[in-house]
């Protein structure tokens, strides 16, 4: 089997001719590279180029002023199909945009979580990977502080994790544990970060934001009177980018949005198309300059631009 792959992949023979040198059935050959696949034996990619460079990418970047965008195509099945491919697609990507030496923030939710298990083993020396926001239990079965450990699993890197609830019950509290040495330090931290990896959320009523009860549907619906259309990293912003002020201010604990903007490079991976207005929101206010989506989602952003 190994020699199977080996002889297609890396010599370049076609079924046949390696049914021939074996002296197996091409059928044969079709199992085996079937199987090598199966066991994670073959990784395939595509080069960035492919994704990165088509008239889709190129029109995004130039309507918005992103360094660089990587467009995955439509799949075949649903909303979920299209996610994965976004999400393979990031993962895919990340490694290639990271330098030794880069202090790598990066958010929370479902989307990160799911790139990082993505994410293929890769040294990269003196990388630092940092939570910007604190955690929260959430109904996907894992945490914030889970999202930057294994991104800094996955590339062996230094991590520094906000050891603090996202949200508290009162500002003097959320005041008080800014001000104690260990939390003040990881803070201090994570506002030196040089890039970012984050997705946006809508402000839709069974967004993550609402069902991992960081906000009420209350909450929500004032920062939404007040001119929310997207949230990064637990904070929301209007259709400019700007912070919007509401009832959740003063008790985050996370990173400010002013922090985020105009880093060396900001990574969003937007997956859906309802997400458009918050993808397009968080380009407008600086926060993001390079862009993972799909065709769809792109097609959607342009539409609002």
């Amino acid at each position: 089997m190994v020699e199977t792959a080996w002889l297609y992949y890396h010599d370049g023979l076609n079924q046949s001719d390696i049914a021939t040198r074996l002296k197996v059935s091409r059928a044969t050959v079709v199992n085996y590279l079937q199987e090598a696949r199966e066991r994670g034996y073959i990784h395939t990619k595509l080069s960035p180029e492919a994704f990165n460079t088509h008239r889709a990418a190129l029109a995004l970047c130039e309507r918005f002023g992103l360094k660089a965008a990587y467009i995955l195509p439509n799949g075949a099945g649903g909303a979920d199909d299209h996610a994965s491919r976004i999400i393979r697609g990031a993962a895919d990507w990340l490694p290639s945009l990271l330098e030794p030496g880069d202090r790598l923030g990066v958010a929370w939710g479902k989307t990160i979580y799911d790139v990082a298990e993505q994410l293929e083993q890769t040294v990269i020396p003196d990388l630092t990977v940092l939570q910007l926001v604190g955690s929260m239990a959430t109904p996907y079965g894992f945490s914030a502080d889970v999202c930057s450990s294994n991104v800094a699993r996955k590339f062996s890197a230094k991590c520094i994790n906000l050891h603090v609830p996202a949200i508290l019950s009162s500002a003097s509290i959320a005041a008080t544990l800014k001000n104690e040495a260990l939390i003040a330090e990881q803070f201090e931290a994570i506002s030196h970060c040089n890039k970012t990896l984050f997705a946006v959320g809508s402000c839709n009523p069974d967004s993550h934001i609402v069902s991992s009860g960081l906000a009420s549907e209350a909450e929500l619906e004032v920062y939404i009177a007040n001119g929310a259309v997207g949230v990064l990293c637990g904070r929301f912003i209007d259709a400019k980018g700007d912070p919007v002020s509401g009832p959740l201010d003063d008790r985050m604990m996370g990173v400010e949005l002013e922090k985020l903007r105009d880093r060396d490079m900001g990574i969003l991976v937007s997956v859906s198309e309802d997400r458009a207005a918050a993808a397009v929101a968080a380009i407008r206010g600086r926060y993001a300059t390079h862009v993972v989506t799909n065709q769809s989602c792109a097609a959607a952003m342009m539409e609002l631009g």
